[in-house]
């Protein structure tokens, strides 16, 4: 035994426990690494084999040691326990659970992003002589050891992007996706694909993919874990973490603290303690499927039994995702059960057509029922039975109308124009004849010469049809202040001061001069751009509550509730443009920013589901959003894949889905399920983006310029399809859904 260089591992064994306690004081770890510094000068007339039994009897008090501070540990120390770069990385993974892997698209440092690793790998198993190889596709974020080029994990937009196309070529290829979930949190640049948008692809398009996907998270760090993070059965390492925001940025916030400033320990203890981040909090709230246990302090590169433990949870889920959807329903459960009796059974992971429909099915059903403890639902027991009932009907109805007599309708009217081209070519023919024996005889046809006259003769202009501007009895509050506004446009630009009351009713906010839109309240669009009493509001009573209990948040959530007369910061409701039924969902900037928690989402999804039955357009019109509510935790992070597996199915089932961006939208919405829509446009003068300047700036040390997040900007980066100005956004909307998008429309 060579003592140096186990008194050496025994000493970085403490110094690791240091590291991960943080700034907490353990005397007994100081102690015993005072041991460990004098143990050869105190032990040096010890026989060698009375020294190896001291110093496997150091190992022993030091793991005692170690279980013990690990059943004191804090949701903060499990935080720090996954930043550590002994962390067990994604490649001692590759090293240990599988049997063979070949790295996709780059390696090392010399990829588009080498905090993104992609690999092909083996699992080989055997039963008797038997022999079999499944491929499966490795996904992960690698932080490595320390290696800066792997950015600590914090994916760039090109880095999600590889990622996506590489659990598509597993699609292809049918082959299982093992996502391994390791990031702080995306790299917030907007440079295309842009941060947001690509998340927003890379969600949209999981949901969609029909291969088994199994998801292992260690950090989940917000938007950058849902990128890779949408999955068939997910589970979390038990010191790991999964969170809307880290301790940090939650205490930041919530302390008010800006500049340089760094907010105080015990704040940030107390944050991570009630965001509910731990894989037990995770497991309990519903949002993993199962906790892989590591050793005591967190899995490190030696730990050769953990990997053992992660090589059979995987192969284990992955099982049993392709044993759910395979075959007979009957069968299928037969099959699992006998499958949970018997361990060695090797599971084929292919699925025929059917199974793989089935997958994409439970999925969303998976993620549908995920959250329905974390809003509050304040509905009576008649409304919620007078609810059900509409849907029935309203269900019933569409598949009578649209289920059958409009394919009935669609085939007659092709027999129709089928019958009538038919019959137009028969007497086209005679017509042609008889012509030909008038111009013989020199008679002229009346009709050519009206042709002759449509092709020589003046053309007559016909009478504009005015365009119908909807007169709103909605006055501003800005209005009613007598005073004149600078546009923040006059000295460039020379712009004039204009009354607030001019500004803000005759010119709706919008600049004379340069065209800057000045904020307005969402009442105004409520008045303006719809039917006039064409507005009906459902759903009011599912309200934001405080699932996590957050220090100080339900005052804050009521008082929101009191100030803006709503229960959420979604509005949705039907209405009618220029005579069209619209569903519209409005994430209203005055009830906390406009933030999205479990209520919003539940609204969102129940408004777009809505809008399938009704088969009516999708208006998403966004006052203004600054993300996701970070006291809620998890309850509101999930949202971000729940809702875009609705806006997917929506969308697949021939809908219409539109978003509109006012004042700012930046975060979790954006990066999911309003940033995957196909047509998205904004008002002039919005600004849209995943992270704010001040994040940016913290994350990146990058100096951006004030205009980075201007809306065309994002225009430019092909992030939207266009900028309105507020004057135009009655008539635009109303091209729009005559123009675009929705087969399956009802006016169509």
């Amino acid at each position: 035994m060579n003592i140096e260089k186990t008194l050496q591992s025994l000493l970085s064994r403490v110094n690791y426990a240091r590291d991960i306690l943080g700034n907490k004081s353990r005397p007994e770890l100081d102690a015993f690494a005072t041991e460990i510094n004098g143990f050869q000068a105190n032990n040096a007339d010890l026989s060698e084999e009375r020294t190896i039994r001291a110093l496997e009897s150091l190992d022993k008090r030091l793991s005692a040691m170690e279980a013990a501070i690990d059943a004191q540990l804090t949701a903060m120390d499990k935080v720090r326990i996954v930043r550590h770069p002994q962390r067990a990385s994604l490649k001692d993974i590759l090293e240990n659970v599988y049997d063979n892997y070949a790295e996709m698209g780059g390696q090392d440092e010399h990829s588009i992003d080498p905090g993104m690793l992609i690999a092909r790998a083996y699992i080989t198993r055997r039963r008797g002589k038997k022999i079999i190889n499944q491929p499966v596709m490795v996904v992960g974020q690698e932080k490595g050891h320390g290696e800066e080029f792997r950015n600590g994990g914090s994916i760039k937009p090109w880095g999600n992007s590889k990622a996506l196309k590489y659990m598509k070529v597993a699609a292809r290829e049918q082959i299982p996706i093992h996502a391994y979930v390791n990031t702080p949190g995306s790299y917030p640049i907007e440079d295309f694909p842009g941060a947001a948008q690509q998340i927003a692809e890379n969600i949209y398009e999981m949901a969609g993919l029909d291969v088994p996907i199994v998801a292992i998270f260690s950090e989940g760090g917000s938007g950058g874990a849902e990128a890779i993070g949408m999955a068939d059965k997910r589970l979390m390492l038990s010191h790991g973490y999964y969170s809307v925001i880290s301790p940090e940025g939650a205490a930041a916030i919530e302390g008010h603290i800006r500049g340089a400033e760094r907010a105080p320990a015990e704040l940030i203890e107390s944050c991570a303690l009630a965001q509910k981040i731990t894989a037990q909090d995770n497991l309990a709230n519903g949002y993993i499927d199962g906790i892989i246990q590591e050793p005591p302090l967190g899995a490190r590169a030696d730990h050769f039994d953990f990997f053992k433990q992660v090589r059979e949870q995987v192969i284990r889920a992955t099982d049993e995702v392709a044993l759910s959807v395979r075959g007979v329903r009957l069968f299928r459960a037969v099959a699992l059960r006998h499958f949970k009796k018997n361990t060695d059974v090797i599971v084929r992971w292919s699925l025929n057509e059917k199974a793989r429909e089935r997958l994409v099915a439970k999925r969303f059903r998976k993620y549908r029922r995920m959250a329905q403890h974390a809003y509050q639902d304040n509905r009576s027991l008649l409304e919620k039975l007078s609810a059900t009932s509409s849907g029935l009907v309203s269900n019933t109805a569409s598949l009578i109308l649209y289920g059958l007599i409009k394919p009935f309708k669609h085939r007659v009217e092709r027999i129709v124009e089928e019958v009538a081209d038919e019959v137009h070519v028969i007497t086209a023919k005679f017509d042609a004849v008889f012509r030909g024996l008038l111009r013989k005889i020199g008679i002229t046809p009346g009709m050519d010469k009206q042709k002759e006259m449509e092709l020589t003769g003046l053309s007559q202009a016909e009478p504009e049809t005015p365009t119908l501007v909807n007169d709103s009895d909605y006055v501003s509050p800005q209005a009613r202040v007598d005073r004149e506004i600078t546009c923040p446009h006059s000295k460039k630009r020379g712009c004039l001061d204009i009354w607030a009351r001019d500004l803000f009713t005759d010119y709706a906010g919008v600049c004379p001069n340069c065209g800057y839109n000045f904020p307005m309240e969402y009442q105004w669009y409520l008045h303006n751009v719809f039917d006039r009493g064409s507005v009906r509001e459902f759903n009011r009573d599912i309200a934001s509550g405080n699932p996590t209990q957050f220090p100080n948040f339900d005052a804050r959530i009521e008082g929101a509730k009191k100030k803006t007369g709503l229960q959420s910061s979604c509005l949705t409701f039907n209405a009618s443009l220029e005579g069209l039924r619209v569903t519209c969902a409005t994430l209203v900037a005055n009830f906390r920013g406009g933030s999205v928690g479990a209520a919003e989402g539940e609204k969102f999804i129940r408004a777009l589901e809505l809008a399938q039955t009704k088969h009516q357009p999708f208006l998403a019109y966004i006052h203004g959003t600054a993300g996701i509510r970070i006291q809620e935790g998890v309850n509101g992070l999930i949202q971000m894949p729940r809702v875009t597996m609705a806006v997917r199915r929506y969308i697949e089932e021939g809908g219409l889905y539109i978003v509109l961006y006012d004042t700012n939208s930046y975060a979790g919405p954006v990066a999911s399920f309003l940033g995957c829509s196909p047509y998205q446009y904004a008002v002039r003068s919005s600004r849209i983006g995943f992270a704010g300047p001040g994040v940016i700036k913290e994350t990146t040390g990058l100096e951006i310029p004030p205009n980075y997040h201007n809306c065309y900007k994002a225009l430019s980066r092909g992030h939207i399809q266009g900028v309105w100005s507020r004057k135009d956004i009655r008539k635009n909307l109303h091209q729009a859904f005559l123009t675009i998008g929705g087969r399956n429309l009802y006016y169509r």
